[in-house]
């Protein structure tokens, strides 16, 4: 069989595959990729009252709403991945942010990692945590996340989420009887973008092959 025959089998089977086949609505993956992390002011306060004040920033942002305390951008190394499947579903992957702030003119923290640890035992956490890779390079903060969260396929915001004191900070701190404890208020307003499914990308490459294998077979037509 010569190629043009086998190209216009070709492009006839894929449309009439793509022509039959049913259209099936399944849950979509999206990465996060820009955005903003913000801590509330009642984080200070909290702080302030086991003993770390707040004493500088660096390469922080403006928070939203504008009435938080600090921002943090949300770097476009995060690869946090989530499925829209009953409205939101962490897969894999973290959320990086840039940005440090300094405590008692001693210690300066930052660069947090938010990403989803399965197993932890902190009560009313919900697997995501908030860790330092600036300096200690540890897990802060176990976070409490609101259900459900806000999507609209452009845009994932989470508020109120409650960082609670980790087990591997309190040790840091000595206070071993803080572990758990409500430590302030975050909220993550990230920009998204869909990651392409297997199926789909299978999908575009067979009507792709379909189109250019029709035109080659035209041609062949036309100059026989």
């Amino acid at each position: 069989m010569r190629f043009f025959q086998f190209s216009g089998i070709l492009a006839c089977t894929t449309a009439a595959f793509i022509s039959i086949a049913p259209i099936e609505v399944e849950a979509a993956t999206f990465k996060v990729i820009s955005g903003v992390t913000s801590i509330d002011r009642d984080h200070e306060d909290i702080l302030r009252s086991i003993g770390l004040i707040l004493t500088g920033s660096h390469n922080t942002v403006t928070p939203i709403p504008r009435n938080y305390l600090v921002g943090f951008n949300i770097d476009s190394a995060s690869n946090f991945t989530f499925s829209d499947e009953g409205g939101f579903t962490p897969l894999s992957g973290t959320i990086e942010n840039t940005g440090t702030v300094t405590f008692n003119n001693q210690i300066t923290i930052g660069d947090f990692s938010i990403g989803f640890t399965p197993g932890r035992t902190v009560k009313d956490a919900s697997g995501f945590v908030l860790r330092d890779t600036y300096s200690l390079n540890t897990i802060l903060f176990d976070l409490s996340l609101p259900e459900p969260v806000a999507f609209d396929n452009q845009n994932l915001t989470i508020p109120d989420v409650k960082l609670l004191v980790s087990p591997e900070f309190a040790n840091i701190l000595q206070k071993p009887e803080l572990t758990g404890l409500f430590a302030g208020t975050a909220r993550i307003d990230a920009e998204v973008a869909a990651v392409p499914e297997a199926d789909s990308v299978l999908a575009v490459l067979a009507a792709g092959a379909a189109v250019l294998a029709t035109r080659f077979y035209t041609r062949k037509i036309k100059y026989t």
